[in-house]
């Protein structure tokens, strides 16, 4: 793969066992003219119908602003426990909280009766910190804002964040709408809540010797996302692996100033499967090229990352998007309606 200084617009940022993910400018689609925007929009869509993946640079999200966020999330997650946990994650109907290491084990949806055994024998090595839509009556964040000045701090940092994630996430939206020959603005009606979900994620370090002993051990699990779409701001170390059309696991390498997006289960429903909801997972991180290959230590660093999993709001009924079933096509519609936030409430229960 080349490396981040040797990658241009329109190229690609990923390509082993037939499993492409490109890397996309989304400048055009701000200011580029009818056919760039066009443009973009098709090679956005065409990357959800294929892979699933894509990197988006230019996306309007400032460097300074990610770095912040990542510095205030390592931060959090370095308060003592007990601080942690008195902001404990409570239902799946809020999805607001800390969850602390081994409460959440991901897993594919044919995976889901196993899930309590896997839960314990490979637990996922992870601890999250879950923000939602501020200002829902009965689902408060639970915000460390109480506690000291850097809590008041992390709320402002998360707050502002999570509306510029989702002012990129109705962009993206409505690149798909055009991407899909639907009206730019289609989905601006479903999304115009922004019942999203802001996911603070630490990866704590880990002796080389239980990966050794449990080759069946992740920082995460195979899973895919449940929503509409991801999008996930990683740091240098990496970890993240897609899943190939040969069943292997690709490194998803991080790219500085990108986003890695990933298309969900509820968009696929929701095209009636033209889109693709892609299995990925978080394994101990690579040695980057060019590092020696022996054993230079006893334990994996810590990782953090960034995701905000966007999806409809709640109250949307999602349906076969038109277009993509019909007589003229011979394709009928694969999927009863569901309201969005029961589809996710229904997910997350199996997950926790």
């Amino acid at each position: 793969m080349a490396s981040p200084q040797e990658l241009h617009p329109a190229t690609t940022a990923v390509d082993k066992d037939d499993l492409v993910i490109p890397l996309i400018s989304f400048g055009p689609f701000f200011s580029g003219t009818p056919s760039d925007k066009h443009a973009i929009a098709l090679s956005i869509t065409e990357a959800f119908r294929t892979s699933g993946f894509l990197y988006l640079k230019d996306h309007g999200i400032p460097p300074s602003v990610v770095s912040r966020v990542f510095a205030s999330s390592e931060r959090f997650f370095g308060r003592p426990q007990n601080q942690k946990d008195s902001l404990a994650w409570t239902t799946p109907q809020s999805n607001r909280g800390y969850v602390a290491i081994g409460r959440e084990k991901l897993a594919t949806l044919d995976e889901t009766d196993e899930i309590d055994d896997r839960r314990t024998s490979v637990p996922d090595i992870k601890e999250t910190m879950e923000i939602g839509r501020e200002g829902v009556d009965g689902l408060p964040n639970r915000w460390p804002d109480h506690l000291d000045d850097e809590g008041k701090d992390f709320k402002e940092t998360m707050l502002s964040f999570f509306v510029m994630c989702k002012t990129l996430h109705r962009q993206i939206m409505s690149a798909i709408a055009l991407g899909m020959n639907l009206p730019e603005h289609f989905f601006d009606e479903f999304v115009s809540g922004g019942d999203n979900n802001l996911r603070l994620l630490h990866y704590p370090p880990v002796h080389k010797n239980v990966f050794i002993k449990n080759p069946e051990q992740v920082r995460a699990g195979e899973h895919s996302d449940y929503g509409s779409v991801t999008l996930l701001f990683q740091d240098r170390h990496g970890g993240l692996q897609v899943r190939s059309p040969k069943g292997t696991f690709v490194d998803a390498t991080p790219i500085s100033d990108t986003i890695v997006i990933n298309a969900g289960d509820l968009l696929a429903r929701w095209s009636n499967d033209t889109i693709r909801s892609t299995r990925h997972r978080v394994i101990q991180p690579p040695k980057p090229e060019g590092e020696d290959k022996s054993d230079s230590g006893d334990t994996y660093p810590s990782r953090y990352s960034i995701a905000y999993f966007c999806n409809p709001d709640n109250d949307k009924t999602i349906q076969a998007l038109p277009g993509t079933y019909g007589e003229d096509i011979h394709v009928t519609k694969k999927y009863k309606d569901v309201t969005a936030g029961d589809y996710l409430v229904q997910r997350l229960t199996e997950t926790y």
